[in-house]
């Protein structure tokens, strides 16, 4: 059988369970998961609940990298960062190691699809090839 040439990460965040982190941890929670810029977008959100939703969906996000990455050890969170375009769609941008695996690992393009609903937050990934 031949391989792929995708490959797929996907994630489900529970939004209470993020809210409770943030409520507990809070700027340092924020500090250790999100980069400065996913911070100040999600931050300006107008109401609290799209706040945490909006964190939620980056956090389904970063898990869903990690699963694209087939990460064996924990890397820095910040190392897989959701960017926001001014037209509304969003990216990923890696840095520091999370950059260097997918290199290794002949990934060339990562893409993103957020989505949060009340209660959950999702996204997908999917990874091309060289």
């Amino acid at each position: 059988m031949k391989a792929s040439p995708f490959r797929v990460g996907i994630d489900l965040v529970a939004v209470q369970q993020v809210r409770e982190s943030l409520e507990r941890y809070g700027q340092r929670y924020l500090q250790r998961i999100f980069t400065d810029d996913e911070q100040s977008y999600c931050l300006s959100l107008a109401t609290a609940q799209a706040q945490i939703a909006s964190l939620s969906a980056r956090f389904a996000a970063k898990e869903a990298t990690m699963k694209v990455l087939r990460i064996e050890r924990g890397i820095d969170w910040r190392q897989i960062e959701v960017r926001r375009w001014p037209e509304g769609y969003c990216d990923l941008v890696l840095s520091g190691e999370a950059a260097l695996l997918a290199q290794e690992r002949g990934i060339c393009t990562l893409s993103l699809s957020l989505s949060h609903e009340a209660e959950y937050a999702t996204a997908i990934v999917i990874a091309d090839f060289f």
